[in-house]
């Protein structure tokens, strides 16, 4: 997949990342920690949404035990469409979902994102166990 540079922006943003860490505005979010998916695989990127109830669900999916959050975050380097979800698996980019080597640098909090209900969080555990033998694209 072909990554772009700064001057071909895939989209405007403003973006998100979902996790449950505790950060602060300035910290840099990176790559290589496991995927919260398949915690045996080491991510070679880190992810972004366009969407911020798209990065509320994954910090609840994420793992830990900290509450769910969600950073506004800005690229600091090349980022390119997520494969995860879009054209490798899916047609186009409907999640708005982005993945980067470069860091993620947070700027701001959203707390106003839609949650998920009990029943909805486990409805989504119970797609991603079945998706446990799908291949992530690292």
């Amino acid at each position: 997949m072909e990554s772009k540079t700064l001057t071909d922006i895939l989209d405007n943003g403003p973006f998100y990342h979902g996790t449950k860490a505790d950060l602060q505005v300035g910290d840099l979010l990176t790559a290589g920690f496991n995927s919260n998916y398949k915690p045996e695989v080491i991510m070679n990127h880190i992810y972004f949404t366009a969407l911020p109830n798209g990065a509320g669900l994954a910090a609840e999916l994420a793992n830990g035990n900290g509450r769910a959050r969600v950073y506004i975050v800005e690229a600091t380097g090349t980022f390119e469409n997520d494969p995860n979800v879009t054209d490798k698996k899916f047609p186009g980019n409907p999640t708005r979902s982005y993945r980067s080597q470069a860091p993620l640098k947070i700027v701001g909090e959203v707390t106003d994102w839609v949650r998920l209900t009990p029943e909805e969080l486990q409805t989504w555990r119970e797609r991603l166990a079945k998706l446990e033998k799908a291949e992530i694209i690292n």
